[in-house]
C-alpha cells in the first residue's frame, strides 16, 4: 500500500473544524490501514508535521430512503489525528 494512498480526504464538519484549535484533524483513511501506516502517511503527505496520537473509528452503514428505494450509506474509516505542540499546523484548504 502506497502511503499517498492512505489518505483519501478530510472530513469537514461543524464538530472537526471546533477540533482544530486543539490541533486535532479528521481524515477519511483507506479501511485495510492502521495505526502507525496512518501516522507515516500524514507526516509524509504534510512537511513539519509530527503525529502524537492516532485514533480510529469504523463508522458502519446507516439505512436510508428515497421514496420506495431503500440502501444504505457506504462504510468507511475515521481517523482523528492529534499533532505535537511543536508542530506546525495542517493547511486543509490552502491558505
Amino acid at each position: 500500500m502506497n502511503l499517498y494512498d492512505v489518505i483519501k480526504k478530510p472530513i469537514i464538519t461543524e464538530a472537526s473544524m471546533l477540533a482544530m484549535d486543539e490541533k486535532k484533524y479528521t481524515f477519511e483513511v483507506d479501511s485495510r490501514a492502521h495505526k502507525l501506516v496512518i501516522k507515516q502517511a500524514v507526516e509524509a503527505a504534510f512537511d513539519g508535521v509530527k503525529v502524537a496520537s492516532v485514533n480510529t473509528i469504523n463508522v458502519k452503514p446507516k439505512a436510508k430512503r428515497v421514496g420506495r428505494y431503500s440502501g444504505y450509506t457506504n462504510k468507511y474509516k475515521k481517523a482523528i489525528i492529534t499533532l505535537t505542540e511543536d508542530s506546525k499546523n495542517i493547511e486543509i484548504f490552502g491558505e
